[in-house]
């Protein structure tokens, strides 16, 4: 059964990414919305993680989140994708359920 996993907090502020990863199974997908876009930054102290959680799961980030932190999408890390609100419900759609890690 696939889970779509959502971050919404930083990961320098709460420990739900490190929460999340701890549960993430293969098939399934994270993604980084609000806060939780920072996780998705190159050259932080997070990017081993989400590198390799990136080996057993997919991993999102919504892009109107990263640009509303003044982010561009060449700051993310390589092999997540950005998606936009509608990529958001097809993610939801497309998992079996949505687990929200506050």
């Amino acid at each position: 059964m696939s889970t779509l996993h959502t971050v919404n907090k930083s990961p320098f502020e709460k420990n739900s990414l490190d929460t999340c990863l701890g549960y993430v199974a293969g098939g399934s997908a994270v993604l980084l919305l609000e806060d939780g876009v920072y996780a998705a930054l190159k050259g932080t102290s997070v990017e081993p993680k989400i590198k390799s959680a990136l080996d057993s799961a997919k991993v999102y980030v919504l892009g109107p989140d990263l640009k509303a932190r003044g982010f561009s999408e060449d700051r993310v890390i390589e092999g997540i994708s950005v998606v936009d609100y509608a990529g958001f419900v097809d993610l939801a759609a497309e998992n079996a359920k949505v687990q929200a890690w506050l």
